[in-house]
């Protein structure tokens, strides 16, 4: 239905329920959300309304943190690689048809689907820092993950295997 000819400029909504929400009579800054390349960084929120960014020392802090967390992710990496090298040689240890072998290779296989979930939420949400297409936001991740691969990665090729994680 159409309803371009209704026009609601003149509604009162003060009935609504909105009241002043708390704020007293400061109006409280949106987040802005870029859906095309920025470097503006006004009201700039990333991933959730309280990580808002008001400042230059916020931002700075903001952008350390972002680092700090691909590189996190660089590390949860190496440390799935190594623990599936410790099952592997575990594994290589115990006789192939024995019980032992199966509890050894049931509770890994539990423990990799853990992991492998742990490893693909916390790659969505680097691509959610990096989706609130800032620069810096940008440049950050791409930071975070270079300097995540020099500490961590010394023992992976530098192609990955997957476009997003």
């Amino acid at each position: 239905m159409d309803h371009s000819h209704m026009d609601h400029g003149s509604m009162d909504h003060s009935a609504m329920g909105h009241g002043d929400m708390g704020h007293g009579d400061m109006p409280m800054p949106m987040c802005s959300m870029n859906m095309l390349f920025t470097w503006n960084t006004n009201n700039l929120c990333i991933v959730f309304r309280q990580w808002h960014v008001r400042g230059t020392a916020s931002l700075v802090f903001s952008l350390l943190a972002i680092v700090a967390i691909c590189a996190g992710y660089e590390a949860l990496r190496e440390g799935i690689r190594r623990y599936e090298s410790s099952v592997a040689a575990k594994q290589d240890s115990v006789p192939r048809r024995s019980s032992q072998a199966d509890a050894v290779g049931q509770r890994a296989h539990i423990v990799r689907a853990v992991l492998y979930g742990i490893q693909n939420f916390y790659a969505f949400m680097i691509m959610l820092l990096f989706m609130t297409y800032n620069g810096f936001v940008m440049i950050s991740v791409a930071v975070g993950a270079g300097l995540g691969f020099y500490f961590f990665g010394s023992h992976t090729k530098a192609l990955k295997e997957t476009a997003c994680h």
